[in-house]
């Protein structure tokens, strides 16, 4: 990243915290027990009953739902990811505000020297009024 001399610290520590990166991803982990439907199966006679659990990993991708199943063991792992996608969102959006603020002090401090170079000028005069046209009297 290049170094400028004006980054507030805010923008610089929010970059900073972008670069910190590890294995994460978007999406959802779900856990579900489900009945099977195999006839003399206990899921299908006993009304609670059900077979899991299942871990589904889930998100949007080019607007389809595209989902995965996972072990015990994977989905552990795939649940960390998940939470390390949601932090590195909520960095990504730390940085976006803090970018924001700065480019409004940009243009914030560029309307305060256009004012005092005003100010300074003796400020702006009213535009005069334009008289209106005498009307005939005639009706």
């Amino acid at each position: 990243m290049p170094k400028d001399t004006n980054l507030p610290d805010d923008v610089g520590e929010a970059a900073r915290r972008l670069g910190e990166v590890r294995p994460m991803r978007r999406g959802s982990l779900s856990e579900r027990y489900m009945k099977c439907g195999q006839p003399g199966c206990h899921c299908r006679e006993e009304g609670r009953s059900r077979h899991g659990p299942y871990f589904s990993l889930t998100r949007a991708e080019g607007g389809k739902t595209r989902s995965r199943y996972l072990s015990a063991e994977q989905a552990q792992i795939a649940r960390r990811q998940v939470q390390a996608g949601q932090e590195f969102r909520e960095r990504v959006e730390a940085c976006w505000r803090a970018c924001e603020r700065w480019a409004d002090a940009e243009i914030d401090a560029v309307a305060a020297a256009s004012e005092a170079e005003a100010a300074k000028k003796g400020g702006s005069q009213r535009p005069s009024r334009r008289k209106s046209r005498a009307r005939s009297k005639r009706w």
